[in-house]
């Protein structure tokens, strides 16, 4: 049987990381410190994508989730060498998340012979996790 599509070569697992958070975190940062919470974790795509749900709170906890695993995938945190917004949690074209990696992001991949980030994301009302893998 023929796919509709085919999926690309994923290569070599070099690293992984996941996280975990609670949507109510989330939503207190953005009830607590507003568009500035928002500014400093999100891209405006993010912002756009999240605030257009009747509930953006889950959506913004998986894209931080995201955010979380990533770094953790690189073993560098959220810091020195990764900021919040290294990361854009975008769509590809089936609608599936993809990392889209700034140039010191993209620099930091290729320097330790990545190719690609991808991501899982997945949340409840409550819960949202995210689980990053980097390939070579």
């Amino acid at each position: 049987m023929n796919a509709p599509f085919s999926l690309p070569s994923a290569g070599k697992v070099l690293s992984i990381g996941c996280d975990l958070v609670e949507v109510s975190r989330i939503q207190d940062a953005h009830e607590r410190h507003g568009q500035q919470f928002l500014d400093k974790v999100f891209s405006q795509e993010e912002q756009d994508h999240c605030l257009q749900q009747p509930n953006p709170h889950p959506a913004l906890a998986a894209r931080f989730a995201a955010k979380e695993a990533i770094a953790k995938a690189f073993t560098t945190g959220i810091g020195e060498h990764l900021g919040w917004k290294s990361m854009n949690i975008a769509h590809g074209e089936r609608r599936e998340p993809r990392a889209h990696l700034d140039a010191n992001a993209q620099a930091l991949l290729e320097s330790i012979g990545g190719k690609d980030v991808r991501i899982s994301l997945s949340h409840t009302d409550g819960t949202a996790m995210a689980v990053a893998v980097i390939t070579g």
